[in-house]
């Protein structure tokens, strides 16, 4: 039987050999799987090794990389002239060995032995260019460059050179070669927004959507959240810029006309305006509110012989207008003068003060309102050398006999200032007016009646574009009178004691006008809301960032 062939398995058998032979084959393709994935792992440990390996063997490595926070912790003064603004780049600098700082705006590889960086400080940008040479600039550097997250902040070393062709993506029409380039501080790979997107005018982004393209439009809201970003596009580097020549050229203009700056309280008893708009608060036990003007102290400081006073400070209004125009706090350009005739002595001011700051703005902001108006764009502010002055009562005639019915003992609502600028621009040529004589009714209880109609008052409104920015008065300097006016507004004259009695010390006429910043600039710029103008804007909603 020795030469017998061994009997076929029985069917069970066969049956049992086959889910064993399946089982292997899943188990095996587990364990390829495993297999796999263990070696991708290794390939990358090994080739993040090779990248930290060939960066410690780049000979020029001490050319680029991340700068160590010790270097960056005052360790070494060094000779701050040594550096080059961006804006100062241009032709004349050609083959200069140049060092600048700035933001890496846009980063582009073209491949591994070349790529581009376009670097941008307080608005101006250049475009930088590294290419791998030999002994000069390594692959590992345009690699390292190439990583680089947008909105770092870089150093560049580098020769100037100038291209054939004019340079679309920069403000400056020259280039840096570059051959160190140091990351000072790492911005996050991803930005809540990108500048490019928040620098977009609402033109372009039309244009590109009639061109099918979608591009991203960043709502105020999402730029106010994210501020801090946002106030990197040129338009807002410029707005912010023309903000400070503003203050810059009222505080040198009244300092000119012997005025003198003076900085008052901004906690205060009672309220300096009046009516309910007033943030209130505890003082140590005692009711107190945040300051509306500096209105009561500068009218003091008047009665203490100064003369001609101005300010520059905060401002705080509790009111709930949800407008394009207004805002809870904002800063405030307040002027009180003493008057030796009439109260268009402080109308005169006004005159002269804003033809100069107008004419100052236009002359030394070109590049601001450039970068502004590309953005936004507007029309140049139209004003007369001699400011037009109209009476309310004028004003109020010119809208009837446009057949717009108005209350002439009334205030003006937004729609028919608007109405009004309109009309006069039509008829005189200017966006830039005063218009005095007001009703009494309407303007704060410190407001000189006009000594022939005690319905009108000694006061006056100024526009720009049809908005207004500035109320001023000749002031109430008798005791006796204030007394009587404050009791007339509703005000508690406990609350306003100390204002009032340092009248009865012998006070001189005086008046003065009071205003906003943001508002100045919003309307010089042709903006439509004041939240533009304003760094960190609060409003009803908004108390961050």
């Amino acid at each position: 039987m020795s030469g017998q062939e061994p009997p076929l398995p029985s069917q069970s058998e066969q049956s049992q050999e086959d889910d064993s032979t399946s089982v292997s084959k899943k188990a095996a393709k587990k364990e390829a799987a495993k297999l796999e994935k263990l070696r991708r792992r290794q390939e990358a440990a090994l080739a993040t090794a090779a990248a930290s390996l060939s960066v410690e063997e780049d000979p020029l490595s001490d050319n680029y990389g991340d700068v160590p926070l010790v270097e960056l912790q005052s360790k070494t003064p060094s000779d701050i002239n040594s550096w080059t603004e961006v804006g100062a780049l241009n032709e004349a600098l050609k083959d200069q060995h140049v060092l600048v700082r700035g933001r890496a705006q846009t980063i582009r590889s073209v491949s591994k032995n070349m790529a581009f960086v376009v670097v941008r400080e307080r608005g101006f940008t250049v475009q930088c260019v590294i290419t791998a040479i030999p002994d000069v600039v390594s692959r590992q550097m345009v690699k390292f460059v190439s990583g680089l997250s947008r909105e770092s902040i870089v150093d560049v070393e580098g020769i100037v050179s100038v291209p054939k062709d004019p340079i679309k993506g920069a403000t400056q029409q020259v280039e840096v070669q570059v051959r160190k380039l140091y990351c000072v501080n790492r911005a996050l790979p991803t930005l809540p927004i990108i500048v490019e997107d928040a620098a977009r005018s609402e033109i372009e982004i039309e244009k590109a959507l009639q061109a099918g393209e979608q591009l991203v439009r960043v709502n105020q809201d999402t730029r106010l959240n994210n501020r801090v970003i946002d106030i990197r596009t040129p338009a807002n580097q410029g707005i912010f810029r023309i903000q400070s020549q503003v203050g810059t050229i009222f505080r040198q203009f009244l300092l000119s006309e012997n005025f003198f700056e003076i900085h008052t309280p901004k906690l205060i008893a009672g309220s300096s305006e009046g009516g309910a708009s007033v943030f209130r608060l505890d003082y140590k036990g005692q009711p107190a509110c945040l300051a509306q003007s500096p209105q009561l102290h500068k009218q003091m400081a008047i009665c203490g012989d100064f003369g001609r006073v101005f300010e520059i400070g905060p401002v705080f209004r509790a009111e709930d207008s949800f407008t394009h125009r207004h805002l809870c706090e904002f800063t405030g350009l307040d002027v009180e003068m003493e008057i030796k005739n009439h109260y268009f002595e402080v109308m005169d001011v006004v005159d002269r003060l804003f033809v100069a700051m107008f004419d100052g703005l236009n002359k030394n902001c070109e590049k601001e309102l450039e970068a502004v108006g590309k953005q936004y764009p507007f029309e140049p502010l139209k004003y007369l050398r001699k400011t037009l002055r109209l009476t309310f009562e004028e004003g109020v005639q010119m809208l009837k006999d446009a057949g717009v019915e108005v209350d002439p003992l009334g205030d003006l609502n937004t729609e028919t200032e608007r109405k009004l600028g309109k009309l006069v621009l039509e008829k005189y040529g200017t966006e830039f007016y005063i218009l005095h004589r007001y009703p009494l009714a309407v303007r704060p209880f410190y407001t000189m009646p006009c000594y022939d109609n005690p319905a009108y008052s000694n006061s006056f409104d100024v526009f720009i574009r049809g908005e207004e920015i500035i109320s001023g008065a000749q002031r109430v300097h008798v005791p006796e009178l204030l007394v009587e006016r404050a009791e007339a507004c509703g005000i508690d004259v406990k609350t306003v004691s100390t204002y009032i009695d340092s009248f009865r010390y012998g006070a001189p006429p005086h008046g003065g006008f009071g205003v906003g910043l943001e508002r100045v600039v919003m309307l010089f710029c042709g903006l439509n809301n004041i939240r533009k103008t304003s760094l960190f804007p609060r409003d009803p909603l908004r108390i961050a960032p």
